[in-house]
């Protein structure tokens, strides 16, 4: 299973969000082609009513802890409950690395 499908489902099972996306930015750094090692969550759930932007941020870190340990080398979090995600009409783009393009020869 790939690492992206691993966090989708994750984050399903844990936060049983009403909007998910697991976003593979990982062409704009320089790593090989096909490289799952940066991603943008972004995670619309209730189950974030109530809680703090620091709080949601921990539950998904500690929930994809294994992922971080392993390739992930970064993980940009949007996490939003619904009232949120409606008045926010979504998320910025991801800004471009410094490093865009790939590995260079």
């Amino acid at each position: 299973m790939s690492i992206q499908a691993t966090i989708e489902r994750k984050v399903q099972e844990a936060l049983a969000p009403q909007h998910l996306e697991v976003i593979n930015e990982s062409y704009m750094h320089r790593v090989a082609p096909g490289s799952e090692t940066h991603f943008k969550l972004v995670v619309v759930s209730d189950r974030f009513e109530g809680q703090r932007l620091l709080a949601r941020h921990r539950a998904l870190n500690s929930l994809l802890a294994e992922e971080l340990a392993g390739g992930v080398h970064a993980l940009a979090l949007h996490t939003l409950t619904p009232a949120e995600w409606q008045a926010r009409g979504g998320v910025p783009d991801s800004p471009a690395c410094r490093g865009q393009g790939g590995v260079s020869a």
